[in-house]
């Protein structure tokens, strides 16, 4: 007798998330963490296995990853360039390129700064010179654009336009930085302005939602300070002046949400603001210039610790934990460098600046690195790593590589 098997075939639909996912800036809930396990301790002699890699133009941009569908934001000669890559395998998707005379006039770069988020079908993008960019997420195709200089006169910056948008109900939330537009909401299907709020210009912060008393708040850390905010509506809930005393500085890391609590924090002798945010706005709990002074690399929080960069980029910041109840600094590495940072499976994953990619135990006990390899040549490397289904994906200015962090 012959034994009939049926197989029961899921087909999810384009741009469906799954908790492994990277869909956007620090990943699923913006906070450099991920729920994933069962990864390497150790790396093998030589390092981990490569799964792929391709050539790349120059940016600053993290890749963002929802299932098999890997958006890379890059720019080669006078083009910025959106591909989809087939997160397992590095194989074109598709492409998507249009002009841009951005030019940093600090030579830092021309390539685009912002991470892109998809939300849905959907992939939102903001390049180095203002131009926002909604395509779909199956085949690429434009379906809005805009010129946030263009259409709100919102300046450049030092390092051009660097902060990465959210999606929160269907609006694109970010700080646009123009008069009368400082926080600007549009239509994820058209493109049309929502509502727009304050006059602050634009920082390289990227902004955070959190549900508070039952309500949905964003948290910005504007070139101004901090500000928080109905996302639905634009109505401004809070705002706290937290930036330094002097023009030449910059506000970069993204606001950090602890249970109740948003924690900030900048460089130039100003330090941290925690905040307890309520229904209709926040209170300051304290504010510390020694606690932990963030450049532009964002903490991590794990079991009552904070675990960040320390001190001004330029100078090699110190990477340091922190317990934030006690305010007391538990251990310090010194002169460890920038880098951008994920934590998964009870340990720090880092980029550093240089290239190297290092795995730290996240315990308050002592620093504990337990593995070091180079992994990147063509720094500096400024891209936030992106972690999905236990592979890594990382950047320098000429190479994207994907290894695998499985056990």
């Amino acid at each position: 007798m012959k034994h009939l098997l049926c197989l029961a075939v899921v087909i999810l639909p384009v741009g469906a998330i799954h908790a492994d996912d990277w869909p956007q800036w620090l990943g699923p809930r913006r906070d450099g963490a991920s729920t994933e396990k069962g990864l390497l301790d150790a790396f093998p002699k030589g390092g981990p296995k490569v799964v792929w890699d391709r050539d790349v133009g120059e940016g600053f941009s993290g890749q963002v990853i929802a299932g098999d569908r890997l958006i890379l934001f890059h720019r080669v000669d006078a083009e910025e360039i959106v591909e989809c890559l087939h997160a397992g395998t590095g194989k074109l998707q598709w492409k998507v390129t249009y002009p841009t005379e951005y030019q940093d006039q600090l030579g830092k770069g021309n390539g685009p700064r912002s991470t892109p988020v998809i939300s849905g079908d959907k992939v939102v993008t903001l390049g180095a010179e203002g131009t926002l960019h909604c395509l779909t997420l199956e085949d690429g195709k434009k379906l809005w654009s805009r010129s946030l200089t263009k259409d709100y006169k919102t300046p450049l910056g030092y390092f051009g336009i660097g902060t990465s948008p959210i999606v929160e109900q269907g609006l694109v939330l970010i700080n646009v930085g123009g008069p009368k537009a400082g926080i600007v909401a549009f239509d994820l299907k058209d493109g049309k302005e929502a509502w727009k709020a304050t006059d602050d210009p634009p920082s390289y912060s990227s902004p955070v939602v959190t549900t508070v008393d039952g309500a949905r708040r964003a948290v910005f850390f504007t070139r101004t300070g901090a500000v928080v905010l109905d996302p639905k509506t634009g109505a401004v809930l809070y705002s706290k002046r937290w930036r330094a005393r002097y023009d030449a500085s910059v506000n970069a890391a993204t606001p950090l949400i602890i249970g109740n609590q948003a924690f900030l924090s900048t460089s130039y002798e100003t330090g941290a603001l925690l905040l307890k945010l309520k229904k209709n706005g926040a209170d300051e709990v304290w504010t510390d210039e020694s606690i932990m002074s963030n450049h532009y690399n964002t903490c991590i929080y794990y079991d009552g610790h904070l675990y960040g960069f320390d001190g001004r980029q330029e100078a090699g910041p110190n990477l340091r934990c922190v317990d934030l109840t006690a305010k007391k600094v538990k251990w310090e590495q010194d002169r460890f460098g920038c880098g951008t940072m994920i934590h998964a499976d009870g340990k720090l994953i880092v980029l550093t600046e240089k290239g190297d990619l290092c795995l730290v135990q996240a315990t308050p006990a002592a620093f504990r690195e337990t593995a070091r390899v180079r992994l990147m040549e063509a720094g500096p490397c400024r891209a936030q790593i992106a972690l999905a289904n236990g592979r890594l994906y990382a950047r320098d200015q000429k190479k994207l590589v994907c290894v695998d962090l499985r056990k």
